[in-house]
This record gives structure tokens, C-alpha cells and sequence, in this order.
């Protein structure tokens, strides 16, 4: 029967796909056959919508039309914010609508209001509107129904709408008669679904003319073939891969790639015929999903692009639409992208009309120049193999548009934005959204919780339902995660078997990753194995300790945070599948697989492709190789204690974040708390996770704030966000040093610890400048004396005294003395000065600061006058060999009693007693005389005065640890732009 509402709704809403919304009761009149579709048209809608049961055609089209209205970015019908209830109520209004018509649409239909891309450019030129978008949209389409069919929310859908369309658009226009590369970058979060994004991205620019797509995907060909996988199936489609190939006709399928695969063709995309007879283009792929690019296997006819018009070049209208598309993936292997760029030169000036789109997946990976500036020739720079093939490909494509994606963007933001050959971001820099089902680190840490630690719950705290600590007392639980390994596939099982959709059950794993080392994982296999064997689980030792951790740990979570799934009341009850799960373990040659071969041919034999293999329930285990990129299917139970001291890096290995449809509740994370790094030092994985989350998130907050258009522009450029990468957790860099030449230090905060710059001058006359600056404070020391005592505790076992001169100086004058200083080298206290330039304000306030300067014992003591002010004990130190900066400042005992006042005054804020100094930090300042010249004699022979210029007023400071607004230490960087020196940055504390 025929749904005569549904058509005509279908045809008055397509007719306002371009417009945005216009009144409909008068648009359905315009469209329909019917004599007055407008007697009731808004009542049958209003009766229409009451009476639907979940799953009308009917619901779908009006959830997908108002979705994508709510969540358009660029609409230009309306002047309302996207995602906002203003932005629906002038929908309604423009369509007419009556309040109760509109209650009913919110109520069926809330108001999507998840944060949207955020976006940070360089103006460009317009040229991918929204007509334009819809005017050409084949290949977009197609995806776009793909993901609906499969299963993605109409949300989802149209976030990735709006995503895609903030790339493109700013990608230069294909048809442009002088050539233009963008270079961008896109910033989504681990195992986020970055590959969708780019996906979306290269179908709406082949859509709109881009003739030439080269996906740069991965270092191995396991993550290549993954890639080229998701492309042919979701972009390029059944048609193009049979390139006009009966279907039907079996000797016309022999040698197609996914003659093995259990989703061809039924899960391919399919265009319905040859899209070029269809009024459309082909795509013609350059590498399989077995062949990684070589030569041309046509030679350089494969490039050859038929043009209509051979008058005209390729990128003219007239030519672009009609000729086809080429599309290639292929590794970040020297090899290989030194033949493409081989074959690319023999090809000549064609090159040139080729509006080419380089998409590089994990762009931090390899991608980076990691050669140090300051070894490269003078004028030249020395580039990495990778990095240097591909700024070749770069500059054999003049319309080659650059845009990489990755979810630790640390490496790529610190490439010199003054080298107009490589690929820093200078176009653009996107941040996507985080995903609504997504399991990232929010999800595993009680970020900002308000509940005390003693309430928490498995219901309201996100640890204690799915993270296990490892530490000494703990034992190292791996039994304990084997067991939860094999119990959440028994609840998998059991999930499956009540009606749970299959599909995400038909993978379970579990990842061991301990450390890098190739024999170390051969020694854990082992011992995973032995465990398995004796692990009982078919004999009632195992399922008597199966049913303790079912009791204590599954159950209470499964009961807070699944009530929509079904669990099992009782062990009894789940017993039987863990049968199942067991025997799925085991199959196959044993539970335990190890991964951390070299090689592609070492990846075949592992029988680890979780597109072609039916079901993959195995224990993984292995290093780097399991830590970027490489997508491990079903992931459950994680066991990781390897330390690292990068961000990104450690972000990488958090395998553990992504989709967990159906088995949320059943991902448990066993990482290490007490983790020993180097001979002695101890750290916190989960906490270092912690903290690099908050860096990411406060890179993301620093690219919100800055994205909004003031009066139209931007208001900053991808150079010159402020500060742009954040460092919570001193000993977690942001990215390893090879990757941070061109990082320049901004800002450390450094509450309760010692600051000690040691980059004086070495000029005579700048140190005189410099002790000149400290005159008013020698003023109000001189004449002073004061015992400063030096209390026993756990680091001095004995009590210790030492006089010195003291005096208080406010925040405001020291910060005058500290702002006035020069330094060797210019920048070296330039972090510390940004942070102590801040610490006026009511959040993290300094009133004043104690000013001690320690006598030595009269043994050893010599003093002098400076400046008239005086007598000061005179101090020797050495500046480092080769360097220019000195060793150590402070005395050893004198540090330790400007801490004790420091931590002092923090235990008394906190007990609510008091030691008097309140908001207060303690300088300890030194005269000091170079070793190498033997000032102090000389000053003595002078009649106990030392000249301003043979004396260097060193220093530490440690503010109080009450001063910062936040609950660690920040470091703060941004990239060196070589081309501008001496540029100005936008300042830190700009609002």
C-alpha cells in the first residue's frame, strides 16, 4: 500500500535540502496533487507523529530532516546558533509550525546539543557551499546510507556531515586556475573512528573534482590492507571494484579481492551499476587490497586522464567532471613511496593540472622530520626518508592538498611553520568531537569528581566500576584478568544467546602489554600458557574462583551499568557459556597469540585479520605493534604496565579506548600504580594517563577558545594558538625529543618546587646591569641577621642551623627584579617569569616573598659590600663544562629549609594552623664569583668590596604550593616559526 503522507512529506522536505526550512503547509500545497493539501496537512503530521511505533519510515525522515537542521554549522537561513534550542524554535517558526505540533517534535526529537567541530583557520576562499555540496554528492551519498544501514544515529550521521564539509571547504577549490595547496590537520581521539572521517572527506572531494586521492595508511601492510578494506567497501564500491565484471558470471569474478571474504558483496557498498553510466564517474584504484603500489602496472597511461576538451586543461569544468577518479593506499615505506614518486616524474607537466588529496592516516607517525635543525647544513634542511618523500610528492603536485589525521597531534603541531615545504598545519586544524558511545580516558578516570573518594561506587565512579590497580600489595592480578577475560566472554555468550545482536561478540580479546622487549613477550607467552593450563577452568577450583569474581566484581557493575542488558542472576546460570568461551579461547593452537613481529609476511601467519577471520577470541600479547594504528577487534580485558615517558606515546597504547557496543560494562583495564622507571624512581601509569588526558583536553579547550569569528575572522591562525600543547606530569613529555626541535618552552608552573634558572650572563657588563636591578632588596637585607634552623625529618636526619640575612619583598617589586633580568641566551627564564607574572590574581595569589641570603659557616667565609650594601657571604661556582649555564645554585641544606617553610605553610592551610607565612615564597639569593677567577681574594685586597661586574646575584625561588589554579605542575609549549624569528606569539593570558 502505498504511504501517500510519507511521499509527500519525502518531497516537501527535499525540496528545502538547499533553502533550509520554509513554511510547509504552502510548500506542500506547491507539490501535492491533491486539491487543498493544506485543509489539515499540519493536523495529519501532529496525528502522523502520535500514532508511529519506533521504526516508521515516517519518524526517520523527520528525526534525520531536524537533526541536520539543529546541527548546521553554516546555515545561512538562520542567524541561531547550531545545537541550541533557538536554532529549533526558528525552525519551527519558519516552518509554520503551532506550539503543540512543536512539543511533540522535542519530545520525540530532543535537541542534539554534544559539542560540534571545532575549527581553527586561516581565512579561505569560498567555495564548497552547501549547494555546491548537494549539486555534487555521487559518491558522498552512497556513504552517507551506508552508515545508516548500518545502524549509525542520525547524530552521528550528520556530525560526520558537518566534520567532513569543515575539511573540504577549506580545501582550495579543484577547478581553480591557480594552483593552491592546503595544508591541514585533523585531530580525532584513539580508536575514534578517524578512518569514517576520511573516509566522508575523500568522497565529498572526489565529489566535488579532486581527480587524484593517495591515502598514506600506516608502516606495515596489515594497517594498509585495513585501510584499503574500509575504502573499497565503504567508498569505492562493488561496481568499481568488478570495473564492469558480470557479477552473475563466475569466470568474470576470478582474481576480484574479496572473493574470500564473508562480507562480499553483501556488506560493500553498492551503486546500483557502473557509476559513469549512471550520469556519474568511476574510481579506478591504483593498489588492491593484496598489492601495495608498485610501478605502474600500465605505465604512465594509468595517469593519463581523459579530458573532453583536450584544449583545455584537466582541471577546467569541462574536463573535471567527466574523468575518472584514481585512489591509492599505500604504506610509509621508503620503498614504495619512492616508486610512486619515481612514476610520478616520469608523468611531466600533467602533474600540474592533477587536483590531487593526500590524506595521511596516524600523521605522526613517521611522517615528521626528525633531524635536528641544528646539525643541518647551512641554508638546507636535512630531511627523514618519509618526511622528505612525501614533501616530494607535496611539490610534484602543486594542486596536492595535504591534510593529516591523527589522535596525538603533539609531534605535527611542533613542525617549524616556517617550512613552507613540510606539513605543518598552516590552513587549518580540526578538532572532532567525541564520539556519544565512545570509551575514552573520561570513562576511566573520576575527572573533577565532586564525590568523596570514601562514596565511591561502581555506579558513580568510572574507576572503581572498570579500572583494576596493579601494585606491591595487590600482587601482579594477572590470573585475575585472565579469569575476567574468560568470564566476560561467558557474559558475551550469554548476551548472544538472549538475543543480543552477535555482531559485537564476534570478537573477544584481551591485551597483555608489559614492555617492548621481543624476548621478554616469548617469556610472558609462556607464562600465560602455563597459567591457562592450570588455570581449571573445566574443574571446580576454576569455577568456584570464577564465581567469587562474577559475585564481587561483574555482577555489581553489570547491575549499575547495564540494567538494559541481560545478565545472568546467579554463577549457575552463566556456567554453561563459560564452556563456550573457553573452548572459543583455546581453538586454533592455544589462547595466547604474540605480536610483535617486523615483518608483513610475520602478520599473515598470525591468522590475525578480523575482516576475514569468522571469530578471533584470543589473549594478545606484544609492544609497539599493538600500540598505534592496529585496531584490535573485541577488546575486553587489558593488562598494560609498560612505562613510557611520552604523551603520546602512552595515549597511543590505549588500546582499551573505543566502541563496546553491548559490553561496556564488562571492560576492565589491569594497570600498573606502582611501575618502577629507571634504578629508583616509582610512577603511576593510571595517574600519568590521567594527567596526559587532561593535556589533551586542554589542548582541545585552547582550540575552542580560539575558534569562534570575531567580526568574520579568525581570530588566531594554527601558528598562533597560545600555548598549544600542555605537559601536566613533569616526566611525561609530550612527544619524544626527536619530535620537539622546534618545541620552545612558553610556560612551567611550578607550585612548592624549586625554581633555579642558571643561564647568566657571561658579559661583565650585563651581569653589573643585572646586580644593579637587585639594589633596593641588598638595601633592605644589609645590616640583617637571622638563624635559620633546619628541622630532622624522614630526608635530615639531624637538625642543622645557618645564619643568614633576611627580608620580605612584595610580589609585585620581586616580579619588577625578575622582569628586568638578562640571560645567556635570552629565553632561559622566560617560562618561569609567564607562570610568576600570574600569580597576582585571587585563585593562585603570592602576597610576598621571603628573601634569604645564607653566610657561610666563618671558617670558610669571605665577605664583601656590593653596592654599599653589605657585608654579603660571597659564594664559588662553576659553570658546566661546554655550556654556558652554571651547575647547581642553592646549598643543599639551605634549600632544604626554604622547602621545610614551603610545606610547612601548606600543612597549616590544610589543618588549619598556621606557620605565619600565609601566601608566601622563599628566595634564596646568592653572590656569586666565578671559580675560574678568583674573585673572592680580589675583593678581600679591594678593602672587602666587590665590583657589581664580578658578581653574579644568582637565585632560586619556590613559590608556595597553594600558588596555581590547577592540581599539578603545567609546561606549556609552542612551535619555533623559523622563517619569523623574531615574530611576537599571541600572549598566553589573552582573552
Amino acid at each position: 500500500m502505498t504511504d501517500e503522507l510519507l511521499n509527500l512529506h519525502v518531497d516537501v522536505l527535499a525540496a528545502m535540502q538547499r533553502g533550509g526550512p520554509r513554511h510547509f503547509a504552502k510548500l506542500a500545497f506547491a507539490l501535492s496533487d491533491e486539491e487543498d493539501p493544506t485543509d489539515n496537512v499540519l493536523g495529519r503530521l501532529h496525528e502522523r507523529l502520535l500514532a508511529a511505533s519506533p521504526g516508521d519510515e515516517f519518524l526517520a525522515l523527520w528525526n534525520k530532516t531536524l537533526t541536520a537542521w539543529d546541527m548546521d554549522e553554516r546555515a545561512s537561513w538562520s542567524s541561531s546558533p547550531a545545537r541550541t534550542d533557538e536554532r529549533r524554535a526558528d525552525t519551527y517558526m519558519r516552518l509554520g509550525f503551532g506550539s503543540e505540533l512543536c512539543k511533540s517534535l522535542d519530545a520525540a526529537f530532543p535537541v542534539f546539543k554534544e559539542p560540534g567541530t571545532v575549527v581553527i583557520s586561516k581565512d579561505f576562499e569560498a567555495w564548497y557551499g552547501a549547494e555546491n555540496a548537494a549539486a555534487r554528492s555521487f559518491y558522498w551519498s552512497a556513504y552517507e546510507q551506508l552508515l545508516r544501514d548500518k545502524g549509525w544515529p542520525d547524530s552521528a550521521v550528520s556530525s560526520l556531515d558537518e566534520a567532513t564539509h569543515s575539511v573540504v571547504e577549506r580545501l582550495s577549490d579543484p577547478s581553480r586556475e591557480d594552483a593552491f595547496g592546503a595544508r591541514g590537520l585533523v585531530v580525532g581521539y584513539v580508536q575514534s573512528g578517524k578512518t569514517a572521517n576520511f573516509t566522508g572527506v575523500a568522497a565529498k572531494a572526489i565529489d566535488a573534482g579532486y581527480r587524484l586521492v593517495i591515502v598514506l595508511g600506516g608502516t606495515l601492510n596489515l594497517l594498509r590492507t585495513q585501510t584499503q578494506r574500509r575504502l573499497d567497501m565503504e567508498l569505492i564500491g562493488q561496481e568499481n571494484i568488478l570495473r564492469g565484471a558480470d557479477p552473475s558470471n563466475p569466470s568474470a569474478l576470478v582474481g576480484v579481492d574479496y572473493q574470500d571474504d564473508e562480507d562480499w558483496p553483501r556488506k560493500f557498498v553498492s551503486h546500483g551499476g557502473r557509476p559513469s553510466t549512471l550520469g556519474s564517474f568511476d574510481i579506478e584504484r591504483l593498489t588492491t587490497r593484496s598489492d601495495d603500489y608498485r610501478r605502474l602496472l600500465n605505465g604512465i597511461r594509468a595517469l593519463e586522464f581523459e579530458k573532453h576538451d583536450r584544449t583545455r586543461p584537466l582541471y577546467d569544468p569541462a574536463n573535471l567532471h567527466r574523468a575518472a577518479a584514481r585512489i591509492m593506499v599505500v604504506k610509509k615505506n621508503k620503498t614504495v613511496l619512492s616508486n610512486l614518486v619515481d612514476d610520478l616524474r616520469k608523468i611531466g607537466p600533467l602533474l600540474s593540472e592533477i587536483p590531487a588529496l593526500i590524506i595521511d592516516d596516524e600523521s605522526d607517525q613517521a611522517s615528521v622530520n626528525t633531524t635536528n635543525p641544528k646539525k643541518w647544513e647551512a641554508g638546507k634542511v636535512t630531511r627523514t626518508a618519509i618526511n622528505g618523500l612525501i614533501t616530494d610528492l607535496l611539490s610534484l603536485l602543486p594542486r596536492a592538498q595535504y591534510v593529516g589525521y591523527t589522535a596525538t597531534p603533539f609531534a605535527n603541531v611542533f613542525v617549524d611553520p616556517g617550512d613552507g615545504d613540510d606539513i605543518f598545519p598552516r590552513d587549518f586544524l580540526i578538532s572532532l568531537p567525541r564520539p556519544s558511545e565512545y570509551m575514552g580516558v573520561q570513562d576511566f578516570h573520576d575527572l573533577d569528581s565532586l564525590i568523596p573518594r570514601t562514596e565511591r561506587t561502581v555506579a558513580n565512579s568510572q574507576e572503581k566500576a572498570h579500572v583494576r590497580g596493579i601494585t606491591k600489595a595487590t600482587g601482579d592480578l594477572l590470573q585475575e584478568a585472565m579469569d575476567s577475560f574468560v568470564l566476560s566472554g561467558a557474559l558475551k555468550a550469554y548476551r548472544a544467546a538472549k538475543g543480543v545482536s552477535e555482531a559485537p561478540f564476534r570478537h573477544h580479546t584481551m591485551l597483555v602489554h608489559e614492555s617492548v622487549k621481543m624476548d621478554e613477550h616469548s617469556a610472558l607467552a609462556d607464562r600465560l600458557t602455563t597459567m591457562w593450563n592450570n588455570a581449571g577452568y573445566t574443574g571446580p577450583e576454576g569455577h568456584e574462583r570464577l564465581a567469587e569474581l562474577f559475585a564481587a566484581d561483574f555482577a555489581p557493575v553489570s547491575a549499575a551499568r547495564a540494567a538494559d542488558l541481560p545478565s545472568p542472576a546467579t554463577y549457575d546460570e552463566l556456567r554453561p557459556y563459560v564452556s563456550r568461551a573457553r573452548q572459543l579461547i583455546n581453538a586454533g593452537g592455544g589462547p595466547i597469540i604474540v605480536v610483535n613481529g617486523d615483518t608483513d609476511r610475520y602478520f599473515a601467519q598470525l591468522n590475525l585479520d578480523f575482516d576475514r577471520t569468522p571469530n578471533v577470541w584470543k589473549i594478545l600479547v606484544g609492544g609497539t605493534k599493538l600500540s598505534r594504528g592496529f585496531t584490535v577487534e573485541g577488546l575486553t580485558v587489558t593488562y598494560y604496565r609498560r612505562t613510557t615517558q611520552q604523551a603520546d606515546t602512552l595515549m597511543q597504547m590505549g588500546r582499551w579506548f573505543g566502541f563496546r557496543p553491548g559490553y561496556r560494562d564488562l571492560v576492565r583495564l589491569y594497570i600498573g600504580r606502582e611501575e618502577l622507571i629507571g634504578k629508583s624512581k616509582t610512577i603511576d601509569l593510571y595517574e600519568a594517563f590521567e594527567a596526559i588526558c587532561q593535556d589533551e583536553e586542554l589542548f582541545r579547550a585552547e582550540l575552542a577558545r580560539y575558534a569562534p569569528l570575531v567580526d568574520g575572522c579568525p581570530q588566531v591562525t594554527p601558528a598562533q594558538i597560545p600555548p598549544l600543547v600542555a605537559q601536566h606530569l613533569p616526566w611525561v613529555k609530550p612527544s619524544a625529543r626527536n619530535k620537539m626541535f622546534n618545541a620552545e618552552l612558553v610556560e612551567v608552573r611550578s607550585p612548592g618546587q624549586p625554581i633555579e634558572p642558571a643561564a647568566y650572563p657571561v658579559d661583565p657588563e650585563a651581569t653589573a646591569r643585572n646586580t644593579r636591578h637587585w639594589q633596593p632588596v641588598l638595601a633592605k637585607l644589609s645590616g640583617t641577621s637571622t638563624t635559620c634552623r633546619l628541622q630532622a625529618d624522614a630526608t635530615t636526619p639531624l637538625s642543622r642551623s645557618f645564619q643568614a640575612a633576611a627580608t620580605v619583598v612584595s610580589h609585585a617589586d620581586l616580579l619588577g627584579i625578575l622582569s628586568s633580568l638578562e640571560w645567556e641566551g635570552g629565553k632561559g627564564f622566560k617560562p618561569h617569569l609567564t607562570y610568576l607574572s600570574q600569580l597576582d590574581g585571587r585563585l593562585a595569589r603570592v602576597d610576598d616573598w621571603l628573601v634569604v641570603a645564607p653566610h657561610r659557616t666563618e671558617r670558610r667565609r669571605i665577605e664583601a659590600t656590593l653596592l654599599g650594601h653589605g657585608p654579603f657571604s660571597l659564594f664559588r661556582r662553576s659553570r658546566q663544562a661546554g655550556k654556558m649555564s652554571f651547575g647547581r645554585i642553592s646549598g643543599l641544606e639551605h634549600r632544604a629549609y626554604a622547602q621545610q617553610l614551603i610545606d610547612a605553610a601548606h600543612a597549616g592551610a590544610s589543618d588549619g594552623s598556621s606557620s605565619g607565612m600565609g601566601n608566601r615564597g622563599v628566595v634564596l639569593l646568592y653572590p656569586v664569583v666565578e671559580a675560574a677567577v678568583d674573585a673572592e681574594v680580589e675583593a678581600v685586597a679591594a678593602g672587602g668590596q666587590a665590583a657589581a661586574s664580578h658578581v653574579t646575584l644568582a637565585f632560586t625561588l619556590i613559590p608556595p604550593r597553594s600558588a596555581i589554579d590547577s592540581r599539578r605542575q603545567l609546561v606549556r609549549f609552542q612551535a619555533k616559526d623559523s622563517s619569523q624569528p623574531d615574530a611576537a606569539v599571541v600572549n598566553a593570558t589573552q582573552d
